[in-house]
């Protein structure tokens, strides 16, 4: 009787090892689209012997556990591509919306405005054109009031554009600082859920190294949604659980998650990020945080400086044609409106006080003058 119920307890053993093996080639294949999952495989192990009167007899099969086929080094590797990515795409995205609020596309063989044409009906630079160009005709017709509003229209486009691209330009960049608050933001619930997902593997791991492939699975997926925002570095803890670091600006590690416990939150601090228990400045190079920062603080603000340059040689390079006495009063622009912000007419410039030259009625030199303008050449420092 011993041997029977040995070979039906062995039986029974292979049974639920293969039927083990049948469900985990199901749940694989229920998986395959799913780019947090890591497929599983059974191990199986030989129960041994038994001496029985008739011999050796074998226990069976039996399974051992599950294993998961997931690399760390490839899940490292994977990380650091998302954040990459994501860095990219968002100073894209920031990018792409500050060209858009310039209202110019750049290229290698023309600025064209955002409708496709060439310095055409929209955009700073068609304003910039109309504006000179409108100095040329009054000088062709010095005396010509239709002439003088035309002027003073083109102008009043040409600062309205300079203030609002300025103000655009100046929302693209406060949206990229929401967005990296709201980041930030997210970023420490993803610690969080970490730091939970650490508990619940190191409490399944105990004295079972690796059997927590599901909970695994969805701390991966956690790891991957907080790279895409901030860049971090895993390291092995205790019973499965992992600690989470980044580096501080001497290549120190700060520690955002060790095993079980989020040491400190991420916090924003208008340029930058501090962590840890400390609260210590972080560095990093990747992730969407840094590439809004970098959008920010980077191309969107060389445009608006650009725009300020740009102003102030408009202003003081007119200026000094149109009013070449410097007679305070009798300038063309507020010489106090130097940056893309605040420039402006000068106070009670109208048709009738517009002046197209310093002689007689049809005299046309100041008109020429500041017409002649847009042919200097200016220093991109502004000067």
């Amino acid at each position: 009787m011993s041997g029977l119920f040995s070979s039906l307890n062995a039986s029974v053993q292979a049974l639920s090892a293969t039927s083990l093996a049948l469900n985990t080639a199901g749940k694989n294949l229920a998986n395959m689209n799913n780019a947090s999952y890591a497929r599983q495989r059974v191990i199986f192990g030989d129960r041994g012997t038994v001496q029985t009167p008739e011999g050796p007899q074998s226990m069976g099969l039996e399974a051992l556990g599950v294993q998961q086929l997931r690399d760390p080094l490839l899940d490292q590797q994977v990380t650091r591509e998302i954040a990459l990515t994501s860095s990219y795409t968002t100073q894209q995205q920031f990018l792409e919306n500050g060209q858009a609020n310039l209202g110019q596309s750049i290229n290698n063989t023309s600025a064209t405005d955002t409708t496709g044409s060439s310095a055409g009906t929209g955009g700073l630079g068609a304003a910039l054109d109309d504006f000179f160009n409108s100095f040329q005709s009054l000088a062709s017709s010095p005396t010509d009031v239709g002439e003088r509003q035309t002027l003073l229209q083109k102008a009043a486009v040409l600062t309205g554009t300079i203030n609002q691209t300025d103000t655009n330009l100046a929302q693209v960049q406060s949206d990229a600082t929401t967005q990296i608050q709201a980041d930030v933001t997210t970023v420490n619930q993803l610690l969080q859920q970490v730091a939970v997902l650490n508990k619940q593997i190191g409490a399944v791991e105990i004295g079972k190294p690796n059997s927590a492939v599901d909970l695994r699975d969805q701390r991966q997926a956690v790891l991957e949604q907080l790279a895409a925002k901030l860049p971090i570095t895993s390291a092995d803890g205790t019973n499965g659980m992992i600690k989470l670091t980044m580096k501080d600006a001497s290549n120190n590690d700060v520690v955002l998650v060790d095993d079980a416990t989020v040491t400190g939150p991420v916090t924003f601090t208008g340029t930058g990020l501090t962590a840890g228990a400390s609260a210590t400045a972080v560095q990093f190079s990747s992730g969407s945080i840094y590439g809004a920062l970098t959008a920010r603080d980077g191309a969107l603000q060389d445009m608006r400086d650009s725009l300020d340059n740009l102003s102030q040689q408009l202003v003081t390079a007119v200026n000094a044609a149109y009013n070449p006495s410097n007679t305070s009063g009798a300038d063309f622009f507020d010489p106090s409106g130097t940056t893309a912000g605040t420039i402006q007419l000068e106070a009670g410039l109208t048709p009738s006080t517009l002046v197209a030259g310093t002689g007689a009625a049809g005299d046309n030199s100041l008109a020429l003058a500041v017409a002649a303008v847009a042919n200097q050449t200016f220093s991109t420092s502004g000067t």
